[in-house]
């Protein structure tokens, strides 16, 4: 029987420096990442053995590189980043990426913007 399991990872923070404005790329902001992983984690759960899952640690460090890494413009972009990284590990059937921009260049008072991005492991 296949089992389709989640593996969640919130509130991943780091420094990037991605945005429209010259002045967003120059100062840079912190971002904040969500990230949702869909796939089976039953052999893990009986071998007991992290080499059987996703190590979210190493995960969550990839991620705060890819945020700290090479600017973008748009948020959307740095998402659709984050899942291709993220659907590099073999185990991973689908993600949910969301990246927060709490303090996005908005002239009225706000909480918060984000994009969500889904994407699906493409077939081999």
């Amino acid at each position: 029987m296949d089992f389709v399991d989640e593996i969640a990872i919130t509130g991943i923070r780091a420094f990037g420096y991605h945005g429209v404005y010259p002045d967003e790329k120059r100062d840079g902001q912190e971002f904040v990442v969500d990230a949702q992983l869909f796939l089976s984690t039953a052999r893990a759960a009986e071998t007991d053995d992290v080499a059987d899952t996703v190590h979210y640690g190493e995960l969550a460090e990839e991620i705060a590189a890819i945020v700290a890494g090479e600017p973008v413009d748009l948020i959307e972009t740095l998402a659709s980043r984050i899942a291709d990284a993220v659907l590099v590990h073999d185990l991973v059937q689908m993600t949910r990426i969301t990246v927060h921009k709490p303090q996005a260049p908005i002239t009225v008072p706000f909480t918060d913007v984000a994009v969500t991005v889904h994407r699906t492991r493409l077939p081999r």
